[in-house]
């Protein structure tokens, strides 16, 4: 059994990650576990700047760490069985919840998380509020709006993670617009008392400098705007993480979608009571939610292409909770 651990907790940057781990590579001992918190980077990337790449591995810890209870826990290629079942007795004796995901750009917590984030920027650009956004999230059940979220975790952490990835977009897919714009202006949330919302301590407080940014920006990108319900909202966010979260279970990156549910009632505060968004999805019924994301394939264009797995599902009666790979 592995005896000693090492968790990096640099921010999200390729470059500064594999020095870091060439460094400890150097230093550490002998059978010493190397973790990396990264929320969104490649760890077999990572690990190839070391000369044991069986003994690395992700622990991506939820902020705030000493209270969330998830542990997602990172599998590359080359992690060796004993450095996996290390880490997930790591999670208990830490008393927290570990799940294990494959290697991919954003594992599962925030693969699925970008597609919520982008609509949920999306609807702003078209007509909505972002209080009006969170409080139909909060509505809903979530602990916490996506924008109240943003402003805790930092604007600037989020621009980072899209600077790793901006050249894989296709050129010409419609991206968010505001919240470059807010990075720009140094309003990167809580910690700079501006973000999404303009903060008196800890207080959110509605900001017209935002709604006139994103306003500005809609005009420009010639996006007509209009009223938008709380309902449409909530099901487009939600959707568009059931969608992403199809494609990881095709793809092996979890092995059940139970492992999805739990990632996000212990790591992002959806409502228990709904089961988490696979669940959710099973009980709208699989077909219906086919059909919204065709629905919006349509009137959203690409980022809605359906999973090709909710497809199946859905024309053979299936659910989330009865699939297995």
């Amino acid at each position: 059994m592995y005896k000693r651990q090492v968790v990096e907790a640099a921010f999200e940057g390729m470059q500064l990650k594999k020095e870091i781990f060439k460094e400890l590579d150097r230093v550490a001992k002998p059978g010493a576990i190397l973790a990396s918190n990264t929320s969104t980077l490649d760890i077999d990337e990572i690990a190839s700047v070391t000369s044991r790449p069986d003994s690395v591995i992700g622990h991506h810890f939820f902020s705030p760490a000493n209270i969330m209870r998830l542990l997602e826990i990172v599998r590359g290629k080359e992690t060796s069985d004993e450095v996996i079942a290390t880490s997930m007795d790591l999670a208990k004796r830490l008393r927290k919840i570990g799940v294990l995901v494959g290697n991919c750009f954003g594992f599962v917590a925030n693969r699925m998380f970008f597609p919520y984030l982008r609509e949920a920027q999306f609807v702003l650009e078209e007509g909505a509020t972002v209080e009006q956004v969170d409080q139909a999230h909060m509505k809903f059940g979530m602990a916490m709006g996506p924008h109240l979220v943003g402003d805790l975790a930092g604007i600037d952490v989020t621009w980072r993670i899209t600077q790793e990835i901006k050249d894989s977009i296709p050129e010409g897919m419609r991206q968010p617009l505001v919240a470059d714009k807010l990075f720009e202006l140094g309003r990167y949330g809580q910690k700079t008392g501006a973000g999404w919302y303009r903060y008196e301590g800890r207080t959110p407080m509605a900001d017209p400098i935002v709604q006139d940014v994103i306003e500005s920006s809609a005009a420009v990108a010639g996006i007509e705007r209009r009223d938008i319900s709380d309902e449409e909202i909530v099901e487009r966010t939600i959707l568009a993480m059931v969608n992403e979260g199809a494609r990881i279970l095709q793809e092996g990156i979890a092995l059940r979608a139970i492992d999805l549910d739990i990632v996000y009632v212990c790591g992002y505060g959806f409502p228990p009571w709904r089961g988490g968004p696979m669940k959710y999805a099973d009980t709208l019924g699989l077909k219906h939610v086919y059909d919204r994301v065709c629905h919006y394939h349509k009137t959203q264009g690409f980022w809605w292409e359906p999973a090709p797995l909710l497809k199946e599902l859905a024309e053979n009666g299936g659910s989330f909770s009865e699939w297995t790979a």
